[in-house]
């Protein structure tokens, strides 16, 4: 069996990184008994402008990529379906505006010290993306952390301080210091790269490929 690290790199708004992720696991699955995954989550801010009221998805995306509203719907329903048939509830008519994930990642990077990144991670896309909820409320935030079991204290001390804010940017710097300009971006063994939100066989080949060349690396040691 060969053992592959994942880093995946994302956002908790980016609907393509629960895409991305939902199709990775199914992938895995596939793949089990050949590869060993560890998973890890870093930050990457698609909207670190916006303040705290956040912003109309539909003006965010105007103004970012010059979508119409035509492009616009015709995105979101491709993006609803794929998502539905990889087993996650998408709602975006739940929520039309987008916001600053600052905070959430500094909850992420505290709730990876102990062990519950990917727990969180995963309640934050539901709360935004199928409860229409805002991740960059702070009673949200909490809420939302400890609906997955986190300690109510110590989340109310992080959120209530800008404890992991250098954490934070520092990791981002890193990734996009190695070239990474937009997300979901997975990169395996530190070496390798898969973008966006992939269909499952696309990860299926890719990880089995990558992990027939470490094998031969390990081999020729």
């Amino acid at each position: 069996m060969q053992t592959l690290t994942i880093d995946i790199v994302s956002d908790v708004t980016c609907p393509w990184c629960i895409v991305g992720y939902q199709s990775l696991q199914q992938a895995l699955q596939q793949l089990q008994g050949d590869i060993d995954a560890k998973l890890q989550w870093h930050p990457f801010e698609i909207n670190p402008q916006l303040g705290a009221e956040g912003q109309l998805k539909r003006d965010n995306l105007t103004q970012k990529y010059g979508l119409t509203d035509e492009q616009i719907a015709q995105n979101q329903a491709m993006i609803t379906r794929r998502a539905n048939e990889l087993g996650f509830d998408m709602r975006l008519d739940k929520q039309d505006r987008t916001y600053n994930t600052f905070d959430a990642h500094r909850l992420l990077h505290w709730a990876g010290l102990q062990g519950q990144d990917t727990a969180l991670k995963l309640a934050l896309f539901r709360l935004y993306f199928t409860e229409g909820g805002n991740p960059s409320d702070p009673q949200q935030l909490l809420e939302t952390a400890v609906s997955v079991g986190l300690d109510k204290e110590a989340v109310q001390v992080v959120l209530g301080s800008d404890e992991f804010a250098e954490e934070v940017r520092a990791d981002i710097a890193r990734y996009q210091q190695m070239g990474v300009t937009s997300v979901p971006t997975y990169v395996i063994n530190g070496k390798y790269g898969i973008s966006g939100g992939q269909p499952v066989e696309a990860f299926v080949d890719g990880l089995k490929n990558i992990a027939a060349k470490e094998n031969a690396e390990q081999q020729m040691l």
